[in-house]
């Protein structure tokens, strides 16, 4: 293992023969805090969750040092290649070492220093606070990397899920989504034409809120899928049948 990045398409070993200094990873991100101060009072009052119900945080920003192979190609040859590619750019990037996940940000090169052997090479980060699955809650699942343990399908439980004039009732357990709050789309199909109904239930964030969500692919800021306790979403029709799938990526820290 070279414990390389694949940023975009482009892998820092196998493209441009980069071995990192030591093993790549990315900065944990400062959380967002507001305290408001009041005079004659103990201590301070937290106010970092009251907009949200749960805690918010800075970008990851860092540098990931590489050593650079010589014997590849010439050295202006490969810093032009990675400049034109990297440099300024807003892309993915996935850590062989954990290939489940992405980052999402922006990439800048930073130095270069060419040795006799071998040159160094910088490249500075500015992401987003989660790490996201690269499968979707309906993409098809993947066989090399599924595990046969304690894998989910989960295009089988949110891909096209069939709804009647009966409501029925879908539990989401916090494994199916991660630890980042999440505004799932709903892909909506009905055979009259008129939509579907969803209710959408998260105590812990004290959410109970009802939608007719017309056809088509459509987000309620509303929705927010957060916490251990998971959430209910109902769905039902008023005539006829239909089909919603439910369209998320599991995040964490």
């Amino acid at each position: 293992m070279y414990h390389s990045i694949t940023f975009g398409d482009k892998n820092t070993w196998d493209d441009w023969r980069l071995a990192p200094a030591s093993r790549p990873l990315f900065n944990p991100p400062a959380q967002k805090v507001k305290t408001l101060d009041i005079p004659g009072g103990d201590g301070v009052i937290d106010l970092s969750q009251a907009l949200t119900g749960y805690p918010v945080y800075q970008n990851r920003t860092g540098s990931i040092e590489f050593i650079v192979m010589n014997d590849f190609k010439p050295w202006h040859m490969a810093y032009s290649d990675i400049m034109d590619y990297l440099h300024g750019q807003t892309m993915r990037a996935i850590l062989e070492d954990d290939p489940e996940y992405f980052y999402e940000g922006r990439f800048t090169v930073n130095a270069w220093k060419s040795e006799k052997d071998w040159s160094r090479l910088v490249i500075d980060y500015d992401v987003g606070p989660y790490k996201w699955k690269n499968l979707s809650s309906i993409d098809n699942w993947l066989w090399d990397p599924f595990n046969f343990q304690n894998g989910v399908i989960q295009a089988a439980l949110f891909r096209n899920i069939a709804v009647t004039t009966e409501m029925k009732e879908i539990e989401l357990d916090a494994v199916m989504y991660g630890r980042a709050p999440v505004c799932p789309r709903f892909i909506v199909q009905s055979s009259e034409g008129r939509g579907v109904h969803v209710r959408f239930v998260n105590r812990q964030l004290s959410i109970d809120l009802t939608k007719l969500l017309p056809d088509g692919t459509i987000q309620i800021p509303e929705f927010i899928l957060f916490g251990d306790y998971g959430g209910t979403i109902y769905l039902w029709v008023d005539e006829g049948t239909g089909t919603v799938s439910v369209d998320f990526r599991q995040g964490r820290l």
